[in-house]
């Protein structure tokens, strides 16, 4: 579905006739935000200028039958609250008031040379913005309406930033309503954190869930052809460096995984996939479990984030990484090293090869940590620079609410055991970082996203109504 922005600024009808050229001054800047709104990618949907209650109705039922998924309402004037409530009650989106002067400060000296006392009023009218948005503020308070404020001078740079953030945040939370999740299996036995509330994610996310099976997918690898198989080889050399010790037998095994959970993804059109499956006992769906981790790096690569042990949670947070642009690896912290003041963090199992420091690699294990089977896993670092980690997590009042840190990825030693890897320095240092992470009771797993994406996370809480801490 196409992302849409509607745009509507707001004034007092009773203005235009008594302050000549004011009407066509304030729709040149609502012209400005329009443009810089349709830059960002977003299908705009222009309300024009809204004056009148009248007007406001009929705004609000224009922005609910465009489809819109947020509304921008700049505050070009002074405007009557009785105007913005029928339009927002209406409109039945989140509302993002842009509350811009047209420069920093008013010019005071050309204010008080003009001998015009109607040329005055309209001049400084220009930049009332600030003035009915306590107003509005109190009505939407009280008719239980969520909105958000960007407050800045138009044109300058943290203004732009700060728009951008919030079509951004939009962004994410109209895919994530779209967003398409399988679970497959079960939870990994003993895991009480990974345990979540399946119909509150629906709730809270607005995504929908498809309950899968292994046998199913086991099924579809058996429909893969030798042909087939020797083809996605290839594919998984071009991707991956191969190390020397991977036979050519796990090879195919893999690949014939790869190629089923391809028509998997693609039967159930998912963007997203949570799994587990210990398969002993059932020869076939343990061949498929204990071949899955390169087909499901490659998905997550392609911007359909897998998740493993059942850690729902944690593919949502990796899909909204990745929607962000960010990527969204699946990891956890298991040392520290205390001399260097840096937090490990890695996982087996799916890694987002498209934010590896480098080309990743393949290798042989004789035995899956904690799990059933052996097979071919991959080894990366996550790129060397800034990066965000984001949990979902479990909260009483809200459901749900995401937990962030900002840090550094650094070069260094790491294990080299078949698995995600990498070093992460904090500013406020590791131990304190791991105390302040583990305060807000997350789960085991996060998700780990290249550049800092703090500003953007806080702002999807707000329009998704749930919470948000960061810890650093």
């Amino acid at each position: 579905m196409p992302f849409k922005i509607a745009l509507c600024g707001i004034g007092l009808d009773a203005y235009w006739e008594q302050f000549e050229g004011l009407r066509d001054q304030l729709e040149s800047y609502l012209s400005q935000v329009g443009e810089l709104l349709t830059h960002t990618g977003a299908g705009l949907v222009p309300l024009g200028l809204v004056d009148t209650p009248a007007r406001a109705r009929e705004a609000g039922r224009q922005c609910r039958q465009s489809d819109a998924d947020v509304l921008f309402l700049y505050v070009t004037t002074y405007a009557l609250s009785s105007t913005v409530l029928p339009l927002v009650q209406r409109a039945g989106v989140p509302v993002v008031v842009l509350n811009l002067q047209p420069s920093a400060a008013i010019d005071y000296a050309k204010f008080n040379r003009l001998s015009d006392r109607t040329k005055m009023t309209g001049y400084w009218l220009a930049y009332c913005s600030a003035c009915p948005v306590p107003e509005i503020a109190n009505v939407l308070r009280r008719a239980r309406i969520p909105f958000h404020q960007v407050t800045g001078v138009l044109g300058d740079e943290e203004t732009l930033r700060e728009i951008e953030e919030w079509v951004a945040a939009a962004k994410v939370r109209a895919l994530l309503s779209e967003n398409r999740l399988g679970l497959m299996g079960h939870y990994y036995s003993g895991m009480l954190d990974v345990a979540t509330d399946i119909t509150q994610i629906c709730i809270t996310f607005g995504t929908h869930i498809e309950m899968l099976e292994v046998d199913e997918l086991s099924c579809l690898r058996a429909s893969v052809s030798d042909e087939e198989a020797i083809a996605r080889v290839e594919d998984i050399r071009d991707h991956f460096d191969v190390q020397p010790d991977c036979s050519e037998s796990e090879l195919i095994r893999a690949a014939r995984t790869s190629l089923a959970l391809d028509r998997f993804v693609a039967m159930y059109d998912l963007q997203s996939l949570a799994y587990y499956y210990k398969g002993s006992g059932n020869e076939a769906n343990e061949d498929t479990m204990s071949s899955i981790i390169l087909g499901t790096s490659l998905l997550t690569a392609q911007h359909i984030p897998v998740a493993g042990e059942y850690e729902v949670k944690n593919a949502i947070a990796m899909k909204i990484m990745d929607a962000f642009g960010a990527g969204g690896s699946f990891t956890e912290y298991y040392a520290i090293d205390f001399d260097d003041d840096i937090v490990l963090m890695g996982h087996d199992g799916p890694g987002h090869t498209a934010i590896a420091q480098g080309k990743p690699k393949v290798r042989p294990l004789e035995v899956y940590h904690g799990k059933v089977g052996r097979g071919l896993s991959v080894e990366m670092s996550v790129r060397y620079g800034p990066v965000t980690l984001l949990s979902v997590a479990e909260d009483r009042d809200h459901g749900f609410k995401l937990l962030v840190a900002q840090g550094e990825c650094e070069e260094g030693p790491t294990l080299a055991i078949g698995n995600t890897n990498s070093r992460y320095r904090f500013r406020i240092g590791a131990r304190r970082f791991v105390e302040r992470w583990n305060e807000q009771g997350p789960a085991h797993h996060c998700a780990v996203g290249v550049g800092h994406l703090a500003g953007k996370i806080e702002k999807l809480t707000k329009l998704l109504g749930i919470g948000f801490n960061q810890v650093c």
